[in-house]
């Protein structure tokens, strides 16, 4: 006798193991529950699902028995491996959203202790300034290369800074002629 019992499972598109419960309730009647485990779904949720329950004499179960769970099984099969996906997706986005968001404070931190060198800078030129150091001030004001985002002041300040230069000779020459 020839059930292909064997053959026919490993034709179900189901990843997991099966475990099957026969039970006999009367003289001609069965009681089988086929149950899907997939261990390597992490999703506690998968415990709720139930088995499935098929009843029927001995030959019902030999002509239907896979024609009635290969498709509930195999879409059991396939929503536990959706589910880990789903599980590791969330993992990878909470792991690159701590990621980003580490990265976002130490920009935070680097700009920071950017800004206060650039606030540092101006403060000596200021400074410098006030006891009419003029040149020395101007080279104290930072680059602008180094502090993009303060092009503005920082021109602005070597402008008047510049400015309270003492005369050169080509300024001299102009005003005499």
């Amino acid at each position: 006798m020839n059930t292909n019992f064997f053959n026919q499972i490993a034709q179900m598109n189901i990843e997991g193991s099966l475990q099957i419960n026969i039970q006999k309730t009367d003289s001609e009647n069965y009681i089988v529950s086929v149950l899907l485990q997939n261990r390597q779904c992490g999703d506690k949720v998968k415990n709720t699902i139930p088995p499935l329950v098929l009843n029927g004499t001995s030959d019902d179960l030999d002509n239907g028995f896979f024609q009635n769970i290969t498709k509930p099984i195999e879409q059991t099969s396939a929503l536990m491996i959706d589910m880990e996906q789903y599980l590791k997706a969330q993992e990878k986005a909470k792991r690159q959203s701590a990621m980003q968001k580490e990265k976002a404070d130490k920009e935070k931190k680097e700009e920071e202790v950017k800004e206060k060198k650039y606030q540092q800078a101006m403060s000596k030129a200021d400074k410098l300034e006030a006891e009419n150091e003029y040149r020395k001030a101007w080279t104290a004001v930072p680059e602008i290369n180094d502090f993009p985002n303060h092009t503005e002041e920082i021109r602005k300040r070597r402008k008047e800074l510049s400015d309270q230069f003492e005369p050169n000779l080509f300024k001299a020459q102009l005003i005499n002629n």
